[in-house]
């Protein structure tokens, strides 16, 4: 039976279909999202492009401060300075000891320690003082190599002592000191000076005005400007001073004549020399 006068409604569409119909049904609407997601892409393409190029300048920048200049560390020149300067020897250096040998190494022992004690205390007397004196002792078997093999002979002990002479006037007591007693072993006689740092200091100097000098008459060669300092280091230039060997020394067991120095000692001098390298910066004549 047909119904009369009733309105048929039509089934609703999905939410995804509605979506997809109000999208796709106004064209005009989905184009104008795209460009705006593509404004947004591209903006924040362009800032990141714009830090990052000017990142580079910088650093650019930085690296080259005049145009066409190369890495500064390498336009660099190195001279070499040196300077001395010239003192009085003011101390003596010498070596007095004995050295005895027997079988019985306690009697050996005995005998040394005697005439070294007797050298000691007069040294002590002159007004030698402990920082002066270094002793050195040492003490061995000695062996006499027959057609037998090899035949214990003895025990050697040798003692000595180095005398740092500050007082030039005394060298002819002490060197009298062997004869007096008994010791075999003299060393040689040389000459110094103590406290060489304030001689280094002065040499230095002098060493550096040497090689400023020196840089500044190749950096005018080379037609560059001499700049800043990049690098330095120093060292004592090798120095030679005179030595006196006053020394006599009989076979062990046997007597020492008596020693003396000259009555008129000549200490001489020495050079204390000092080299230096320094490397400066240049640049070009003209700047940039």
């Amino acid at each position: 039976m047909p119904i009369i006068g009733r309105k048929i409604e039509s089934a609703p569409l999905p939410a995804s279909a509605a979506a997809k119909s109000d999208c796709c049904g106004g064209k005009h609407h989905c184009h104008d999202f795209s460009k705006k997601m593509l404004a947004v892409l591209f903006g924040i393409l362009l800032v990141y492009l714009t830090f990052y190029i000017g990142s580079l300048t910088r650093n650019t920048v930085k690296k080259y401060n005049y145009v066409g200049l190369a890495d500064q560390m390498e336009r660099t020149i190195t001279v070499i300075g040196y300077g001395k300067v010239n003192a009085k020897n003011d101390i003596a250096l010498t070596t007095l000891g004995y050295s005895n040998t027997d079988k019985d190494v306690a009697k050996a022992q005995t005998d040394n320690t005697k005439v070294m004690d007797q050298l000691m205390k007069e040294l002590r007397q002159m007004r030698i003082g402990d920082k002066d004196l270094q002793t050195n002792y040492s003490i061995g078997p000695v062996y006499d190599y027959t057609d037998k093999g090899q035949q214990l002979k003895g025990y050697r002990v040798d003692s000595s002592v180095t005398i740092k002479i500050r007082d030039l006037t005394k060298i002819g007591a002490i060197l009298s000191l062997a004869g007096k007693y008994g010791a075999n072993e003299v060393g040689s006689l040389s000459f110094t000076v103590d406290d060489t740092e304030d001689l280094k200091n002065q040499a230095r100097d002098k060493a550096l005005a040497d090689a400023k000098l020196k840089a500044r008459k190749l950096a005018q060669a080379l037609g560059v400007t001499l700049g800043e300092v990049v690098s330095y280091n120093d060292y004592e230039a090798q120095s030679s001073y005179p030595v006196y060997a006053y020394s006599k020394v009989a076979g062990i067991g046997g007597g020492v004549e008596t020693l003396s120095a000259p009555s008129d000692i000549a200490a001489g001098s020495r050079d204390v020399g000092m080299n230096v390298n320094v490397t400066y910066k240049i640049y070009s004549a003209i700047r940039w």
